[in-house]
């Protein structure tokens, strides 16, 4: 569908989203009756005719039926999956979401952003339990606050300032289960039905879904190897006056760039300027091979324009799902009401599990070993891949390899023969906000051991030759 931006057509094009999100996502399942024409008109506020307009179109498109004065319903939709349409991926990755393709019980698992279990300190941790019980004994006869353990939220404050010199105080932190969570949050408190958000482009794919389903339009900003086109970033935000920008500057999921430290300051800069903003999600910040990555550009900020999301759970325990939230007072406030409404705090006991965990000295020698594992899992998978005529930029940290295939290969056609052979990997497509046709796959290799990835990448790569 042509891209519209204003008026009547910009309307029209809002609610065929909305309502297409909503399909896809199962909030509205096969068969359901949709609201009524004037009924949704009267919640979105926006003519009827609109809404007819998006209807009819849906309706063309396939996706929802006109039952002769009853109304709208959601079409049953072919198990077969949209976007890679191969009968073996029916049964494992029906909407081809990234979740989905996890499902796939491969042997050689690619397309898992995740840390391989055996990396990562679980003997370690179970004394830690044990000593956790000790010393709170009634930690599991309480809830923690909806903002987080206060002792934690103190322990991270601390470490954030002694990191990068700048004032922050318990106060400035909420406790989340998963940065997934911070992401929601975000979406739930801040975004309403065809607000403009500006998506890097490719982008991590959980975070385009949430967006999408508040009903959020988004436009894109490419990431390169050098960062953002800044000036393209300032049109943006004069032109379409975005209600936020979601980015990922540090080992990017899934490209591995980082933006440069230069670029940072600049952003908050047009951030302030344009009232715009930043949500800034930091996953792998201390997953780098040689070299410590730039400051968050939260560091940068003096007028409440960055909400910083940093997740733990990937490189210290995924199991105890603790990431933080930092952002200013004021927006603080309206987070904290927001997770009220979601889980009313997170878990106190793997609060207080990973607070002593983060502050022993354990977690530094952890972290050392983790990095040289994880840079010989990626030289591994690159000297398997440097055989091909596939092209990639060696990523400085993080837990991706971005990978440009061939012109003349099929990317669909190339993850259904690789499930077939038992190896499963991530379909740029995936990571488009614009769900374009793409070139390009994500390979983590952080989750295969050594000899995974060498069998795994020879095994994809005859695969590849077969096509």
């Amino acid at each position: 569908m042509a891209k519209v931006t204003t008026g009547e057509d910009f309307l029209f094009q809002q609610v065929y989203d909305y309502v297409l999100n909503r399909i896809e996502r199962k909030e509205w399942k096969d068969n359901d009756k949709l609201p009524s024409v004037r009924q949704l008109a009267a919640e979105l506020d926006i003519n009827r005719l609109t809404v007819l307009k998006a209807y009819k179109l849906l309706k063309k498109h396939n996706k929802i039926i006109a039952k002769d004065k009853v109304g709208y319903y959601v079409q049953p939709q072919d198990p077969i999956c949209e976007i890679f349409d191969h009968p073996i991926l029916a049964a494992n990755v029906s909407k081809c979401s990234l979740s989905e393709i996890h499902q796939a019980q491969v042997e050689y698992n690619f397309s898992q952003a995740l840390i391989d279990p055996n990396l990562l300190p679980n003997n370690y941790f179970s004394d830690y339990v044990k000593r956790v019980f000790d010393m709170y004994p009634k930690v599991l006869s309480t809830y923690s606050s909806v903002q987080g353990d206060e002792e934690l939220r103190f322990a991270l404050s601390r470490y954030f300032t002694e990191q990068y010199k700048t004032v922050l105080t318990a106060e400035n932190l909420l406790i989340l289960s998963g940065s997934q969570q911070g992401i929601h949050l975000v979406a739930e408190t801040f975004i309403r039905p065809r607000d403009t958000v500006l998506f890097e482009r490719p982008s991590y794919s959980a975070a385009i879904d949430i967006f999408k389903a508040k009903g959020a339009r988004i436009q894109t900003i490419d990431i390169t190897p050098k960062g953002y086109d800044l000036d393209q970033v300032e049109h943006y935000m004069k032109l379409y006056r975005p209600r936020l920008f979601y980015l990922n500057p540090t080992f990017h999921n899934p490209t591995g760039y980082t933006v440069p430290d230069a670029q940072r300051k600049q952003l908050v800069q047009l951030a302030e300027q344009y009232r715009c903003l930043l949500i800034e999600d930091d996953a792998y910040h201390d997953i780098y091979f040689v070299e410590k990555p730039p400051a968050p550009i939260y560091t940068y900020d003096t007028s409440g324009s960055v909400i910083y999301i940093r997740s733990f759970c990937k490189y210290i325990s995924p199991g105890l799902r603790v990431a933080a939230i930092i952002a200013q007072p004021g927006i603080m406030k309206s987070l904290i009401s927001s997770k009220a409404l979601v889980d009313n705090g997170s878990p106190l006991l793997n609060q207080k599990i990973f607070l002593h965990y983060f502050s022993s000295p354990r977690l530094q020698q952890h972290l050392e070993k983790l990095r040289i594992a994880l840079q010989i899992r990626k030289e591994i998978m690159e000297g398997a891949l440097s055989e091909t005529k596939w092209e990639w930029r060696s990523p400085a940290g993080g837990l991706n390899l971005w990978v440009k295939l061939p012109d003349s290969l099929s990317t669909k056609g190339l993850l259904a023969k690789s499930i077939e052979q038992s190896i499963s990997f991530v379909p740029g497509q995936i990571c488009d906000p614009l769900k374009e046709p793409s070139a390009w796959i994500r390979l983590s290799y952080s989750y295969t051991n050594e000899k995974q990835i060498q069998e795994g990448l020879k095994k994809l790569i005859v695969v590849a030759e077969k096509l």
